[in-house]
């Protein structure tokens, strides 16, 4: 009987041992590439502080505490990776998605926007776990410094960012963090003594692995999992790089593999490359959430109306009508109509972010908690806001050389009057507005950071982030005992 054209090719590829260019690519990247851009180095820095401040804020939420921990009770390992914040001393794997769901968790960590979105900081929960894990248990020589934990984020960093330029994983149902567990599979690999074969194991598994559903971040489902995925994806990027380090073999057409492979099966045929060479690009230009925890194509909406909330003070009840012009992702991803059921369905809702700026002047964590939603002022004015699509944002979103994230809001009373329209089309975590950035992003790192540290301990780390040549030449291990909190 003669085979099917499928089964033809299927056979083919199964026996092939050519593999698909892109592993190889972030293969040869991570384990061949010199970082030679002092700016990516400074940039780098402020992204580790800061991912480490969100994850200490974190700490307060007893929602996200509860995830956290040995795996089960008593099953805590003496000489393993610390959990910043805590005296937890875990395995790799399991300290990874403590330090991803921390980061992760109140949604105030870095961002990359491009035709796919993420945060580049969820890969710190496998990077800073696999290197402390390398420095006090697996006995590798010389100890990795957080230089080497920098150079780490940098290529994480860009293998997810690039990645994400033209691949749009949303618009077939797939959750960003796929990207996270591809980038992270890498580098912790690297990280661990790996070489460019056992990469390439361990990449080519992230992809077949698949990806998530973005279920939990859309209504009617939103819900907690949008906190803690990024944990998982980074923790099982390490579960994968090990196994890749004891042996386990790889994949050389997990992508392009007819039917069966990644692109086939989950990206409707779509072919996966590099947008661009990778370097460095990526770090270089990440968005840093400054002023407000709120999602990410929210922020310049979130700035216009805490800059309208003097005009609007005093008569919420005269409000007619709400106007904001914002960009297709926007539209697409946080335009919420309805009920909010929890603090993660807030988060992401245009109209209740821009809401609570108009009316309070700011925007925090607490703000998306039950006892502040309850307001009822909230949801009258929720109801008041029209979103539209303005064609130049979503345009400027996707040009490179602009990759503005551009809001205008508008507020119109009753009596025929109206407020100005506020337009800001980049915020202030952007790469245009960095110079603007670093005070206030120092100001965010201390109030994080004191919320869980105190006294001596505090002051030594604050003096640490002023001192670049002595955070990158000290050794993680030193460097992650500095966050260790023995009354949790």
């Amino acid at each position: 009987m003669q085979s099917s054209p499928s089964k033809q090719r299927i056979a083919t590829t199964i026996t092939s041992d050519e593999w698909d260019p892109l592993i190889l690519d972030i293969a040869d990247y991570v384990v061949g590439a010199e970082i030679r851009s002092e700016d990516a180095y400074r940039t780098a820095r402020l992204c580790l502080m800061d991912s480490l401040g969100c994850a200490l804020f974190s700490l307060s939420y007893p929602e996200c505490t509860k995830l956290l921990g040995p795996v089960v009770p008593g099953a805590v390992l003496p000489g393993g990776v610390r959990v910043p914040g805590t005296a937890w001393q875990l395995d790799p794997i399991h300290a990874a998605f403590n330090l991803g769901t921390m980061i992760r968790w109140l949604d105030y960590n870095d961002t990359w926007l491009a035709a796919e979105w993420g945060h580049p900081s969820d890969n710190l929960g496998a990077i800073l776990a696999s290197a402390d894990w390398v420095n006090r248990w697996a006995g590798m020589k010389p100890l990795l410094s957080v230089r080497d934990v920098l150079s780490a984020m940098i290529k994480a960093y860009e293998i997810q960012g690039i990645l994400a330029l033209d691949h749009a994983f949303n618009r077939v149902g797939l959750d960003h963090v796929l990207l996270v567990r591809v980038a992270s599979a890498a580098v912790a690999a690297a990280l661990l003594g790996g070489s460019r074969t056992e990469v390439r194991n361990a990449v080519s598994n992230a992809w077949i692995d698949g990806g998530c559903l973005r279920t939990y971040r859309h209504v009617p489902n939103t819900g907690s999992r949008k906190s803690w995925a990024a944990g998982d994806a980074t923790s099982r990027g390490v579960r994968l790089a090990l196994m890749a380090l004891h042996g386990e073999m790889g994949y050389p057409s997990a992508l392009s593999a007819p039917v069966w492979g990644f692109c086939d099966a989950l990206f409707r045929g779509q072919p996966l490359r590099a947008a661009r060479p990778f370097a460095s690009y990526v770090i270089e230009n990440v968005l840093f959430k400054v002023a407000f925890p709120a999602e990410f194509h929210a922020q310049t909406a979130v700035e216009a109306a805490v800059r309208l909330h003097d005009q609007v003070r005093g008569r919420a009840d005269e409000i007619q009508r709400v106007r904001i012009e914002t960009q297709e992702s926007a539209v697409r991803i946080i335009d919420k109509r309805g009920p909010l059921g929890n603090p993660a369905d807030r988060d992401h809702c245009l109209q209740y972010m821009t809401t609570v700026a108009l009316l309070e002047g700011t925007l925090s964590a607490e703000h998306y908690q039950d006892a502040f939603a309850s307001d009822p002022r909230i949801d009258r004015l929720r109801s008041k806001i029209e979103v539209v699509e303005k064609p130049r944002y979503s345009r400027d979103y996707l040009d490179p050389d602009k990759r503005s994230i551009a809001n205008a809001v508008q507020v119109f009373f009753a009596d025929g009057s109206a407020t100005d329209r506020v337009e800001v089309e980049y915020p202030l975590g952007h790469r245009r507005r960095r110079p603007e950035a670093i005070g206030p992003l120092a100001e965010k790192f201390e109030a994080n950071v004191a919320t869980r540290l105190s006294g001596p301990q505090l002051q030594t780390v604050l003096d640490l982030v002023r001192d670049p040549e002595q955070i990158d030449s000290m050794s993680v291990d030193e460097f992650m005992a500095l966050f260790v909190v023995t009354d949790h």
